[in-house]
């Protein structure tokens, strides 16, 4: 797909890595700024900003996605079961000549808790938490508006994603406990970069209205995942109590992700995408994280 426009709705860490991305294949790149401070840092990565505000959606009637590759990377509304900020977007959608295309990141967290079991874009959706649902909602406006507009609307469902910056190094530091590993559900992940490629290839070959999950098929626990990180970065591992000891002391919004066990698998995504992942293991993902973190001085 000859691709010349580009424009990313929600440019933070993972826009910035697909606007570089794009930028590297001589792409125009533009994103949405809701602040002067956004626009100087969108300006200082050669990213022109346009200014709007996904919570006030009269300020998005100007955006220019005539033609362009979206990406709507905004986290949802804050509050409720819908997603107020793509129901404005969807509505700014008709006000021009249609996009090329437009590429969603969503959550696996649609799927709800499915008890560990591996789970593919054929199970059912199941949300659970009111985040959960407001994804839904996104997914579902879009794909609408996709099929009566006929854009062509790709949907990636995306777990946790680690990277340079982005590990969990202060609650590490700060010795927070975890529940026992036998008590822990499985989580998945997917590093900074691979995601990018996922994003970028999602442009180039993704089915329209199709859904993909992103991860490295490879998911283990929270307690794994920490350890890990703990070993990688030469800091001790966190201690581990019984849940019901951990629960007292967890952040709501932990709690809530430790609340729900599902193994993702990746194969449509591997197959239809042609991605190959450059960090399929933990390992390898956090040698890179660390090295490059290391390396910025972080």
């Amino acid at each position: 797909m000859a691709v010349r426009h580009i424009l990313i709705i929600g440019c933070g860490y993972i826009g910035e890595r697909v606007a570089r991305a794009w930028q590297a294949r001589g792409a125009r790149v533009a994103a949405l700024a809701r602040s002067e401070a956004a626009e100087q840092r969108l300006r200082s990565l050669s990213i022109e900003p346009f200014a709007g505000d996904l919570d006030r959606p009269e300020t998005l009637t100007m955006l220019p996605i005539a033609h362009a590759v979206v990406y709507y990377l905004a986290p949802p509304s804050a509050q409720g079961h819908t997603d107020a900020r793509m129901r404005g977007f969807v509505h700014a959608l008709g006000a021009s000549p249609p996009p090329a295309r437009v590429v969603l990141i969503s959550t696996t967290g649609v799927y709800g808790d499915c008890g560990g079991a591996w789970i593919d874009e054929d199970t059912p959706v199941n949300p659970q938490t009111p985040r959960a649902r407001r994804r839904l909602d996104a997914e579902r406006a879009l794909r609408e508006a996709g099929r009566a507009a006929a854009i062509p609307v790709v949907v990636l469902r995306v777990p946790g994603i680690y990277g340079p910056g982005r590990l969990p190094l202060a609650r590490l530091r700060e010795r927070q406990p975890l529940p026992h590993e036998a008590e822990c559900p499985f989580t998945n992940r997917i590093h900074a970069d691979d995601l990018t490629e996922v994003c970028v290839a999602a442009a180039d070959c993704g089915g329209a209205d199709r859904v993909y999950n992103v991860s490295d098929g490879h998911p283990s626990t929270m307690v794994d995942y920490f350890n890990k990180v703990a070993d990688s970065v030469g800091l001790p591992r966190p201690p581990t109590l019984p849940m019901a000891e951990v629960a007292q002391v967890m952040t709501p919004g932990m709690l809530s992700y430790m609340a729900e066990s599902r193994r993702v698998g990746n194969a449509r995504m591997l197959r239809e995408l042609g991605v190959r992942l450059r960090y399929p293991s933990l390992q390898s993902g956090l040698a890179a994280s660390v090295a490059e973190q290391g390396s910025r001085g972080d």
